[in-house]
């Protein structure tokens, strides 16, 4: 099913993220944390792709073992150091995995590229491009966003002016990078309005659940990190265990205002920690499960 569908069906979705090993003998436990977030009935799962299409294999073997298992899956997809020919060849495997969901990105710049070095052998430079191939192919696309504006983009004008390109070049919906701040949301929310971008917009919510995560997120994602996050970062970042729990709590809090103030979907960044979907899951599921009942 493709996701576009589900979005149109129900008020509020929820969805996981999940990331393919590095090395090949780690498949089966990350095949495990797959099939264990599947049991939880989230709409989707999404699998990632490694810099420069490092785990391309394993990225469309998850999302069929997530197909196989009853989830809709969404594979990740970057253009960065891919020729022509060799995203054709991923899209075709896609399609005979019969996997209909694709998140279209550019892709992480390598920092391994040296001087000179051709990043984008396939002429296709940013999402967008690889966003008009795919929807060339009867994919339901996905797109990313930054509600406090991407790393590389000089203004946040700029930035939404990008999205706007995006979404004009097909993408389905959009899944925000991890949010910290919900009203960083709301007025990333307003914005795309005032800028006449309606597709349905996706937040993403990653658990704290280690005080070593805070700097590694601040660099992947430009996000603000409210005081009261690094309070019980700073108070509790010894204690792995308490450090868990206020996370997971953290993480439902946000995803309660988020819901009761209208946001459409939750996607969660698992980090492979299905114990903590798990937490998370057991505090919402009968407040998604009464939105969309009485939605509908």
């Amino acid at each position: 099913m493709k996701i576009s569908e589900i979005l149109k069906n129900k008020k509020v979705t929820l969805s996981f993220e999940i990331f393919p090993p590095k090395k090949q003998e780690a498949f089966e436990s990350v095949k495990q944390t797959a099939l264990t977030l599947s049991a939880l009935k989230p709409d989707f799962i999404s699998i990632t792709y490694g810099a420069g299409g490092s785990t391309q294999s394993n990225t469309s073997d998850l999302a069929k073992t997530v197909q196989d298992s009853g989830t809709v899956s969404l594979a990740h997809l970057t253009c960065v150091r891919s020729s022509k020919e060799s995203l054709l060849q991923t899209i075709q495997l896609l399609k005979q995995k019969k996997i209909e969901n694709v998140l279209a990105l550019r892709g992480d710049l390598p920092k391994d590229a040296f001087e000179g070095e051709n990043l984008f052998p396939s002429g296709l430079f940013h999402a967008s491009d690889l966003t008009e191939l795919l929807k060339e192919h009867d994919f339901c696309v996905g797109g990313a966003c930054y509600p406090e504006g991407h790393p590389e983009s000089t203004n946040r004008d700029a930035d939404i002016q990008n999205l706007k390109h995006k979404v004009e070049s097909g993408v389905d919906f959009l899944t925000t990078q991890m949010i910290f701040d919900n009203d960083m949301l709301y007025s990333f929310l307003y914005r795309l309005q005032s800028a006449g971008i309606h597709v349905p917009v996706i937040a993403g919510i990653m658990p704290v659940t280690s005080a070593s995560q805070v700097s590694r997120m601040v660099d992947l994602s430009n996000a603000y990190i409210p005081r009261k996050l690094l309070s019980f970062c700073d108070r509790f970042r010894h204690d792995n265990e308490a450090m868990k729990q206020a996370g997971i709590a953290y993480a439902t809090d946000q995803i309660i205002d988020l819901i009761s103030n209208g946001v459409r979907g939750i996607h969660i960044y698992t980090m492979n920690k299905p114990e903590i979907a798990e937490a998370i899951v057991k505090n919402i599921d009968s407040i998604i499960k009464a939105v969309n009942r009485r939605e509908n």
